[in-house]
């Protein structure tokens, strides 16, 4: 989990050399959203990869990832919910749900 949006950039890193060691393949096309987080243009040029940002305000250009955000949600609160747990495991529920 990310606590803040800081780490993004190495989390990034970190996967695509992952795939590309694990998996023995190039990525090729990121897609993210217009957050100044993923403003690593720099390595992404390096890798090849090409990054394509959707246009502002225009969530519906995500739309996969919208609804797969969501579904993960309402997991989440159900089960939080059923558990009866405190907020402090939200962390752990969001995982279990992921998983």
């Amino acid at each position: 989990m990310l606590h803040n949006k800081s780490e993004v950039r190495n989390h990034i890193i970190n996967f695509i050399n992952f795939v590309e060691i694990q998996f023995h393949t190039k990525i090729k096309v990121i897609r993210t959203d217009n957050g100044p987080e993923f403003s690593i243009h720099d390595f992404f040029a390096s890798k090849g990869i090409t990054h394509q940002n959707p246009c502002v305000e225009t969530p519906q250009q995500n739309g996969i990832v919208e609804r797969k955000h969501q579904h993960i949600l309402n997991v989440t609160c159900a089960l939080h919910f059923q558990a009866n747990l405190l907020s402090l495991f939200w962390e752990f529920v969001v995982n279990h749900a992921t998983f």
